[in-house]
């Protein structure tokens, strides 16, 4: 587990930085264009692309990692068959989708902000689609490292795009306006694909190439990608729900949705994409090894670390919503009034990040086990009854907080389904017997890191928005680590006296 926790830390702190780099991403668009049509327009195009690639992409990537670690596959043969498959899918479905641009960009409603935004998403969206075709490729050569315990890379790559994605964007807008952003997209993803696959070639494995061959393993690959697909379609269909019923709300509503969404999955984006990219390949051996008991405890240890981490993470950014979306966006043209539509969407997805964790997380161990249906009904149901039935009754009245609470209480019940069914199908067990005492000690450090918290955000309030940040930081960083290590969380106490022992070697050494 030591070593399991430590991949994962490393594969982390690349995806923070990664994560960083993307969040400055949308500052620079805040900063450049704030909540105006423009930003509306940016954010709308980009929608599709980065749905084929997580979805689409994602589902394939999944489906091999488990497919190729089977006993019965011809692994030389489905390296060579999963890529065609991965080529020829998104290039048909990247075609069909392009081919209907104009109304694909009525039903997002961006022509109610008016022809220019219309025309500025339409020349985007030309721009970025064919990315999702390097994306979802660079996707399938990670899974394949990933395979291979290069986890580093896979994560590296995802880091290089946004860097680039960044430099290319910010540097060409200043000589030919938005639509850098369209051609930045494009050519970060032709860099990031052209990344994992010469780490591909570097290995001591099979080569890649086309294969139209077709056997029980492709045949098995279909079986498990379209569940996969329409699961991961559901999750992502949320962030384009948000802005088909953002669209009528007026000028920047689908902005402050997008900064808010965006602010919120920065935390639990990094831990999870870092634990599911380790973890999955894992449980695929262990599952291929029948070894069910460590499939078991190791659902129960990454649910509580899962928690331990991200409830201090959301009471944090809970009572510093304001700050943090000041330090974070209010430069340029994102002025208070952006500030003021954004805050509140915010504050109730917030309270969303740690059942969006758990729910990515627990879809795994369903994926391992070879079902990838009932995630999948989960999904829907509460994407299809609850999400749309939240925003279509509340959204003319409540507006965009409204669409942040459809977000939250989706959520909740779908960790509740996957949760009740795992535990009765599989005997996913939340608390293992071993960690009964351990998954009661948090809770009173909780409480006493949202009073601090509360109490800092209320009364150190400060002219300067920077220095408010640092001193709520400071305070919140210290009172998590005093209460959870006085109430005896080992993970907390073990890390400190690491810390300490380095330090004294350190003192020592000068």
């Amino acid at each position: 587990m030591n070593k399991f926790i430590k991949i994962v830390g490393a594969v982390a702190v690349i995806n923070i930085v990664a994560r960083l780099f993307g969040f400055f991403r949308e500052m620079v668009i805040g900063y450049q264009y704030g909540s105006t049509h423009v930003a509306d327009s940016i954010f709308t195009a980009y929608l599709l692309p980065n749905f084929l690639y997580l979805v689409v992409g994602g589902a394939f990537t999944t489906a091999v990692i488990s497919i190729y670690n089977r006993k019965t596959t011809d692994q030389a043969q489905f390296v060579k068959q999963s890529f065609t498959i991965v080529v020829v899918s998104l290039t048909v479905m990247t075609v069909a989708i392009m081919a209907f641009t104009e109304p694909l960009m009525h039903l997002f409603n961006i022509d109610e902000k008016g022809p220019e935004a219309f025309d500025l998403a339409v020349n985007l969206f030309y721009w970025m689609m064919p990315s999702s075709i390097l994306l979802a490729l660079a996707s399938w050569y990670s899974g394949m490292l990933n395979i291979h315990d290069k986890f580093h890379l896979s994560s590296f790559a995802i880091l290089l795009y946004n860097v680039l994605f960044l430099i290319i964007a910010v540097g060409l807008s200043f000589v030919i306006g938005p639509v850098a952003y369209g051609i930045s997209a494009l050519l970060s993803a032709l860099v990031m694909v052209y990344y994992v696959a010469k780490g591909y070639r570097k290995l001591d494995s099979f080569p890649v190439g086309l294969s139209f061959k077709r056997n029980q393993s492709t045949r098995d690959l279909w079986i498990m990608v379209w569940p996969i697909m329409i699961g991961g379609a559901s999750i992502q269909i949320y962030a384009m729900l948000q802005r088909f019923f953002a669209g009528p709300l007026g000028e920047g509503a689908i902005s402050a949705v997008n900064y808010a969404s965006k602010l919120t999955q920065f935390p639990q984006a990094i831990l999870i994409t870092a634990v599911t990219t380790v973890i999955y390949p894992i449980l695929s051996k262990k599952e291929a090894e029948d070894d069910f008991e460590s499939i078991k405890m190791l659902y129960s240890k990454g649910m509580y670390y899962l928690t331990l981490l991200l409830i201090p993470v959301s009471i944090f950014a809970y009572f510093y919503a304001t700050n943090l979306v000041q330090v974070i966006f209010e430069y340029g043209k994102f002025d208070a009034y952006s500030t003021s539509i954004t805050v509140p969407v915010f504050e109730v997805f917030v309270l969303s990040i740690l059942f969006l964790a758990v729910n990515t997380y627990i879809t795994r161990f369903y994926y391992a086990k070879g079902d990838s249906t009932a995630p999948v009904v989960f999904s829907i149901l509460n994407v299809f009854i609850i999400n749309i039935g939240i925003m279509y009754a509340f959204t003319d009245d409540y507006g965009a907080t409204a669409i942040a609470w459809a977000t939250l209480i989706s959520s909740v019940t779908n960790t509740f389904m996957l949760v009740f069914y795992g535990s009765r199908k599989y005997g996913f067990t939340l608390i293992a017997d071993e960690m009964k005492k351990q998954w009661l000690r948090p809770w009173i450090p909780f409480m006493i890191i949202s009073v601090v918290t509360y109490a800092s955000s209320e009364y150190l309030v400060f002219d300067y928005k920077w220095v408010t940040f640092i001193v709520g930081l400071t305070i919140f960083t210290v009172t998590s680590l005093v209460s959870l290590h006085m109430f005896g969380i080992k993970e907390v106490s073990g890390s400190l006296q690491r810390l300490r022992k380095r330090f004294s070697r350190s003192s020592h050494h000068e």
